[in-house]
């Protein structure tokens, strides 16, 4: 890295406001600089064009990305109506309006919420082509890219929240268009430039998506996201990266249970242990008696096993 030499950085979670532009590959290589290690990972990826709160993972913390990337989310966004692109979102070419096409400007408020309520709780959304979804093997952008047609298949969704806070007429450099300030609570696998261009066809004058900010994934929001700038800075003074410690993070995004000493040691060998609410969905943070993260379980039956140790047993 350049600047001064990495020194030791502890394990833990780094929340990160990514820059518009910077692909998500492009922080973790940036972080793996900093921190001066590659074990570096993000619990799901932004869009380039995309601003907000990207969680990664260093060191052990790489292990808890797993149990993050199921998270819901937040974000606020500009929907674009009258206007449809080949990426659903600004990066496209623009797509020619069919014949009858109405005019964005001529809706009304009340027919857009009742749009908006039609895209609103458990719905089914065809992501984008130029998604980050594998087909084959292979991302689907980059099978656009080479050429190819990738038509993706339906998914169930859920939008829990989608709040039209503004309307814009006739915005600067899109006449006859309408932008939409939004924000939107939607389950992980919801694509937000997806519901721009359902939300235009929806209305039948077509729409992408031309800003994005993600403020919150699980419990993680903006005020626990530093920009890369302030990080770099960190760095060249010298100081440490402000990671988020495992049990901390671990505690904030899953129920957490205190071990006994006898049972941290039994966990930390990868041993069974009796379960303190057998027949729990959801999976639990065990933390040893000094707060430590001991590993991630799963409760799910009367013997609760590891899902991940992260302090292996010392006695």
């Amino acid at each position: 890295m350049s600047g001064p030499e990495a020194t030791s950085v502890p394990d833990g979670l780094l929340v990160v406001d990514k820059p518009e532009d910077w692909s998500s590959h492009d922080v973790v290589a940036r972080v793996r600089r900093l921190a001066g290690t590659r074990k570096v990972g993000h619990a799901g990826t932004l869009d380039p064009m995309a601003t907000g709160v990207l969680v990664l993972g260093i060191g052990k913390g790489t292990k808890l990305l797993t149990f993050l990337v199921g998270c819901d989310k937040d974000y606020t966004a500009t929907i674009r109506l009258g206007q449809e692109t080949t990426t659903d979102d600004a990066q496209g070419e623009p797509v020619p309006a069919p014949e009858g096409q109405g005019r964005a400007t001529d809706l009304t408020e009340p027919a857009i919420a009742a749009a908006v309520a039609t895209l609103t709780g458990d719905i089914t959304q065809v992501p984008s082509s130029v998604s980050a979804i594998k087909v084959r093997g292979e991302r689907a952008y980059a099978r656009v890219r080479a050429g190819e047609e990738v038509v993706l298949a339906a998914r169930p969704v859920r939008v829990d929240r989608f709040v039209v806070h503004r309307l814009i007429r006739d915005p600067a450099g899109a006449p006859g268009c309408l932008d939409l300030d939004v924000a939107v609570s939607v389950s992980s696998g919801t694509y937000v430039r997806a519901l721009a261009r359902d939300l235009g066809r929806a209305l039948g004058v077509g729409g992408h998506l031309t800003a994005l900010r993600r403020t919150r994934v699980g419990t993680f929001g903006l005020d626990t996201a530093y920009p890369l700038a302030e990080l770099t800075a960190r760095r060249e003074r010298g100081e440490t990266l402000p990671l988020l410690p495992l049990a901390t993070a671990a505690a904030s995004a899953l129920p957490s249970r205190t071990l006994t000493p006898q049972d941290a040691v039994a966990v930390g060998r990868g041993q069974r242990i009796a379960s303190a609410q057998p027949g729990r969905a959801d999976l639990v943070a065990a933390l040893g008696p000094a707060g430590e993260l001991v590993a991630i379980l799963d409760e799910s039956r009367s013997a609760a096993r590891s899902r991940v140790v992260f302090t292996p047993a010392s006695s």
